[in-house]
C-alpha cells in the first residue's frame, strides 16, 4: 500500500518472529523488567526511549512477552504515562520546528506544504485518540499551545 504523503511505496523489512514464550537467554523476571520499566520512566525517558535501552543495554528483546504487558500498559498501572501520546508529542515537535524554519523563511514553499502536511496528520491522530479516549472530547490542535507544550 502507497504511503500518504509520498509518493513511495515503503520498504519490505524483516518482521519481528511471532513468539509466545520467553527466550531462554533472557536473565530478567518479569518483575525485574517491571522494576526496570519504572525507573527508566521516573529517570523522564519516553517509552520508544525505554523499550531501545532495554533492549540494547538489558538484553530484554520484548517487554511483553516477559511481563505480559505492555510497556505503555506498565507506565499506565503506576500513572507515569504522558499526558499526550508519544507519537502525537513527536508529531507536534516536527511541527513546531517547520513553524521556527518558516520564521526565517517566510517563501519555502516546501516548508509550508511539510507543515500542512504535519498538522494534518496531527488533526487525524487526535481524532483517533478521541475515539480511543485517550485524549478529553476538548481537545484541538493549536499552533500556539504546540509551541508551549514543546518547548
Amino acid at each position: 500500500m502507497a504511503r500518504m504523503h509520498s509518493g513511495k511505496h515503503g520498504k519490505s523489512r524483516s518482521k519481528r518472529p511471532i513468539r509466545k514464550t520467553v527466550p531462554k537467554w533472557v536473565r530478567y523476571k518479569p518483575d525485574e523488567v517491571e522494576k526496570l520499566v519504572l525507573k527508566l520512566a521516573k529517570e523522564g525517558r519516553t517509552s520508544a526511549q525505554i523499550g531501545t535501552l532495554l533492549r540494547d543495554e538489558y538484553g530484554v528483546p520484548h517487554v511483553k512477552e516477559i511481563t505480559g504487558k505492555r510497556l505503555v500498559a506498565i507506565l499506565a498501572a503506576h500513572d507515569l504515562e504522558p499526558q499526550l501520546p508519544e507519537d502525537l508529542f513527536s508529531l507536534m515537535k516536527r511541527a513546531v520546528h517547520i513553524m521556527e524554519h518558516l520564521v526565517k523563511h517566510k517563501h519555502d514553499p516546501f516548508a509550508i506544504h511539510g507543515l500542512e502536511l504535519t498538522e494534518s496528520k496531527i488533526r487525524r491522530l487526535g481524532k483517533y485518540y478521541k475515539r480511543k479516549g485517550r485524549l478529553p472530547e476538548t481537545w484541538a490542535y493549536d499552533r500556539e499551545q504546540a509551541r508551549l507544550l514543546v518547548k
